[in-house]
């Protein structure tokens, strides 16, 4: 086997017809049969109104959803695509400059934004009513989104990466059984999680115990952060069960270590126990002034995960705690089901590697919450087309979905009958023969 010389290569005459994207077509299609275009344009074409609007804001949503969608994680990279042929195609035959974007993407105000908010979390929970078991799981987690500009609202704030880099502070939510993500804010980057976001908390928790099926309840897991009487005491009267990891306080910690019913449930090779779990009659001030007395459950191991806080009476145990309304079942199991959280992880790191929500386009904060929650609808909605037209494909990360359903090379013909798209042999994209 010996490679060629590529010098031997003659690069011929350019062809206007070859493009990239040939993908979406096919997501188009998908996309029009659900009612996204007609939906855009009904919900927010309100906010550019007037006899000479010329690119209408249902039309630029989509056009940047297009663009999200094949791996542009900023405005101005619609730029580059406007070159090829599809896309601008689709766009309507001309691709808008980028400051007419930018325009469009600051009429967002906070009525617009909720409602971007709500279709994103409707595409998101659409799945929800066929999750089957007891509980559907609602995983709710923050995180830091660095700016490496000036920003509207990015300011300094807690960053264990970039100590004193402004910032975001988003909160996402997920569901863990499939995946989509149902609730998405960006926050000023000194903004922590606590009492003020209750009443979205409470939103995003109603709307999805309405999508849930008979006969399976909610149960909401967050990290320390919602160590909260508020949040505790508001998923008490939304009648959604939680597992919440408690925050290591000195009084809790004193607790664990006057904790003698012990219980083991695993040991090692030599029978000797390696994890063990233990209920605490414990019941912090602030709960008690709101009538809450959470189950408390400790679990203290010899294999150290995360940020483990180790015993005073022996150096191999580290400990955790969590707080759950669960109050029929095994200790072992909730501190189990807690760990299954960590999913929220990957799905945070695919949307800062996957669609760059941290990639901040414009100055003003009501334009780069509408381009974060765009950039999330656009998952849940590639999420929806992997799955639903083409189930036999494994469950990739956005990555392989783009590479396989979306940035595919193709020819956009003209005739005299319409517009033909020829793709390479093999594609997953070719019609189905019977």
């Amino acid at each position: 086997m010996r490679r060629p010389d590529p010098a031997i290569i003659r690069i011929g005459k350019p062809d206007p017809t070859v493009t990239g994207v040939a993908g979406l077509v096919g997501f188009g299609v998908y996309l029009r049969r659900l009612g996204i275009d007609r939906e855009l344009h009904a919900e927010f074409d309100q906010l550019k109104t007037g006899n000479g609007v010329v690119y209408p804001m249902g039309t630029q949503l989509r056009l940047l959803t297009d663009a999200f969608a094949v791996g542009e994680t900023r405005v101005f990279g619609v730029e580059g695509l406007a070159a090829d042929p599809l896309f601008t195609y689709l766009a309507g035959g001309v691709v808008p400059s980028i400051d007419t974007l930018y325009d469009d993407l600051d009429r967002f105000d906070d009525a617009a934004l909720s409602a971007l908010e709500d279709k994103m979390a409707e595409h998101g929970l659409v799945r929800l009513p066929q999750v089957r078991g007891t509980y559907a799981h609602f995983d709710l987690d923050t995180s830091v989104l660095p700016s490496f500009g000036e920003h509207e609202g990015a300011v300094p704030g807690p960053n264990p990466r970039y100590r004193g880099r402004p910032s975001y502070h988003p909160m996402l939510a997920r569901i863990g059984e499939t995946g989509t993500i149902v609730g998405g804010q960006l926050r000023r980057g000194d903004t922590g999680f606590g009492a003020d976001d209750v009443p979205t908390m409470r939103r995003w928790v109603r709307r999805a115990k309405n999508k849930l099926r008979q006969g399976v309840s909610l149960c909401v897991r967050i990290d320390s952060a919602g160590d909260c009487a508020d949040v505790l005491h508001a998923l008490h009267e939304e009648q959604a069960f939680y597992v919440i990891k408690a925050k290591m306080t000195p009084d809790l910690y004193g607790a664990v270590g006057w904790a003698t019913q012990w219980k083991t449930v695993d040991v090692d090779a030599d029978n000797r126990p390696i994890r063990q779990v233990a209920e605490l009659d414990f019941c912090r001030g602030t709960w008690r002034d709101k009538g809450m007395k959470p189950r408390v459950i400790a679990v203290r191991s010899v294999e150290r995960h995360g940020k483990q806080l180790p015993l005073i009476d022996g150096a191999d145990w580290t400990v955790q705690v969590f707080l759950t309304n669960r109050l029929d079942e095994d200790a072992n199991d909730v501190a189990w089901d807690y760990d299954k959280r960590a999913g929220i992880e990957p799905l945070i790191a695919e949307c800062k590697g996957g669609w760059g929500i941290g990639h901040a386009s414009s100055y003003g904060f009501g334009a780069n919450h509408a381009v974060f929650l765009l950039k999330l609808l656009t998952h849940n909605l590639l999420d929806r087309y992997a799955t639903e037209q083409f189930p036999e494909l494994p469950r990739w990360r956005t990555p392989w979905r783009r590479r396989t359903l979306l940035c595919v090379p193709g020819r956009l013909t003209r005739s005299g009958r319409g517009h033909r798209l020829r793709l390479p042999p093999g594609s997953p994209l070719l019609p189905k023969r019977e």
